[in-house]
């Protein structure tokens, strides 16, 4: 595996098994995740909360059963925030929804599993554009896997928000008709998803963010004066560990431009 691209505030974060243990309920507020009591899949956790993203993958993977998640949640926090080249990018997100597949496949009660998949889907589909990805079927496999994360898990934060995402971007690129019609996307459905995951998990940067960007694509400028004051707080958001300092380093770049 090639060397990636370090996180830039790499030593900021010193977890351990004992600390990621004491916070976990904190650090995994967004995706549900149970505690593992795996070792190795603990230490997978402890790289990824240091940010040591290509160390949690090669742990994660050698760990195996639920350490496929660790890796798994490594790879697409990298590939959305580190990795620069496209194509790696790329390839990144389809190795993951693979895995993930296969995870859901195997042991499908695990909400991560469909979560993962969709992530990396979702993600993918932005890279080849939305319109794109519509058009080859991914809209479908990623609400069904976002709809069967939540039935699993309710208290999933981040699967309401990627859901809510997923409303907001289709209707942005086909317009409410058609995207209703089509593929099952709605307004107020998806402002709702966004209204819950700030209510299970209010401290959520990330959840600010999307939520200030679907404002603005389903209600356009009128919103923008709102959505920036989500990006502030997101902005002023106290990050726990490296994954949340990203996503506050992303909200600090957006107000700057």
């Amino acid at each position: 595996m090639a060397k990636w691209t370090a996180f830039p505030h790499v030593g900021d974060y010193q977890f351990d098994a004992a600390s990621v243990k004491k916070y976990w309920a904190r650090l995994h507020t967004g995706d549900a995740e149970p505690l593992p009591r795996d070792l190795e899949v603990l230490e997978a956790w402890v790289q990824f909360h240091n940010g040591e993203f290509q160390k949690a993958v090669e742990a994660g993977l050698k760990a195996g059963g639920a350490g496929i998640t660790a890796a798994n949640k490594a790879a697409c926090i990298y590939a959305t925030y580190l990795e620069k080249r496209e194509k790696a990018r790329l390839d990144l997100y389809l190795e993951v929804a693979e895995r993930a597949e296969a995870q859901a496949a195997q042991d499908p009660q695990n909400p991560n599993a469909h979560y993962w998949q969709a992530y990396a889907l979702g993600r993918y589909s932005q890279g080849i554009s939305v319109a794109k990805a519509l058009a080859q079927g991914l809209g479908g496999k990623v609400k069904n896997a976002l709809e069967n994360t939540i039935k699993l898990q309710p208290k999933h934060a981040d699967a309401h928000v990627a859901l809510g995402a997923f409303h907001a971007e289709v209707i942005d690129k086909v317009g409410s008709l058609i995207g209703g019609m089509t593929y099952g996307a709605k307004k107020d459905t998806g402002l709702q998803l966004f209204q819950q995951a700030l209510k299970l998990n209010f401290e959520s940067a990330i959840a600010m963010i999307e939520y200030a960007n679907a404002m603005v694509m389903l209600d356009g400028d009128k919103m923008m004066k709102e959505a920036t004051r989500l990006y502030q707080l997101a902005a002023a958001a106290k990050p726990m560990d490296a994954m949340e300092r990203l996503d506050v380093e992303m909200a600090k770049a957006e107000l700057e431009d």
